[in-house]
């Protein structure tokens, strides 16, 4: 019997759209550790400063929700061989890590302790899935080099909990096949990845590049690919705003030297209408020349033409310059 055609709206394109519709912006009030071994600086800075919302497909939000509830069944396993496994801190709360003035962190999977390779000593524990492909070559080159994001985040969890060991547990989509790693802790490559994540918390102004090619393999697959390479502007948030600081004291702080208020996660995400990009973030298409008031002074490459962004009058609001289809048009008489 012939199959039938998919229509173009079918349930299972409705089940998609319900999965994209249900997912957030991805924007994180941290750092991640999660990221923090990945290669590029910039990306990671445009990361933390809200560059790109998350467009996900639903079919790779749900294999995001499949590792998710991967975690629990690994963590059964563990328990069924005997390891004596915590999943939070006690309180029902995950564990959670934190440093640089609470803007890097993350949440472990776990700690556990009772492997048979090491008894009594407690372990981070890291659990991932992995198509066919990622799976093998895991198995042939270890955690460190198949997977230096996966390695870094288990180094930070160590050098965050005091923990010197971690339990790298793996499964494999396609056949169910696990694999396990012990991991140690590496003092070096724990203060390096510190070190760059102070570097992009710090910075007031994008990181260099991985490559100033945009066909770069890494640059292509990468979520700030437009932003980047091709001068797509930011939507206007506190973290792309000249005006905002990520502190160093409290518990993930960011202060408005404009408003001179401490800002909530909340308030960060909605901006306010004194917003004015940081230069940086426009470069691809407009030259800073001066700053006057609260605005600032660009002169528009496409056009020649001068104008300002920031709240003063006759100044492009960061919205109008973020909603611009044609920004050649910004700044012409």
């Amino acid at each position: 019997m012939a199959v039938l055609p998919e229509p173009l709206h079918s349930t299972l394109r409705a089940i998609e759209r319900a999965v994209e519709a249900d997912a957030d912006d991805g924007f994180r009030a941290h750092l991640g550790a999660s990221v923090i071994g990945r290669p590029c600086e910039r990306a990671g800075w445009y990361t933390f400063r809200w560059a790109t919302p998350a467009r996900h497909t639903g079919r790779l939000l749900r294999l995001f929700a499949r590792g998710q509830r991967e975690e629990a069944v690994l963590v059964e396993l563990l328990r069924k061989a005997g390891l004596e496994v915590w999943e939070d801190d006690g309180t029902g709360r995950q564990f959670r890590v934190s440093a640089i003035g609470g803007h890097f962190g993350g949440s472990l999977d776990g700690a556990a302790r009772g492997l048979v390779e090491a008894p009594e000593k407690w372990h981070v524990l890291e659990f991932k899935t992995h198509n066919e492909k990622s799976f093998a070559k895991l198995i042939k080159e270890g955690v460190e080099k198949a997977k230096p994001e996966h390695f870094a985040q288990m180094q930070i969890y160590m050098a965050l909990t005091g923990m010197d060991r971690a339990f790298y547990l793996a499964v494999n989509k396609n056949d169910d096949s696990l694999h396990g790693e012990r991991v140690r802790f590496d003092q070096g490559a724990a203060d390096a990845l510190m070190a760059k994540a102070e570097h992009i918390i710090a910075s007031d102004r994008p990181r260099p590049r991985l490559s100033e090619d945009p066909a770069w393999y890494e640059c292509k697959m990468c979520d700030h690919r437009y932003v980047c390479h091709s001068g797509a502007v930011p939507p206007p948030s506190c973290r792309t705003c000249i005006h905002a600081t990520p502190e160093l004291y409290g518990d993930g702080v960011w202060s408005c030297a404009r408003h001179q208020v401490e800002l909530t996660q909340a308030e960060q995400l909605a901006g306010c209408p004194a917003h004015a990009y940081i230069p940086d973030l426009l470069t691809a298409w407009a030259e800073q020349i001066d700053a006057h008031g609260h605005s600032v002074e660009y002169r528009n490459k496409l056009n020649g033409s001068t104008f300002l962004n920031g709240p003063d009058d006759h100044a492009y609001s960061s919205a109008e310059i973020h909603a611009a289809q044609d920004r050649s048009v910004i700044g012409a008489a």
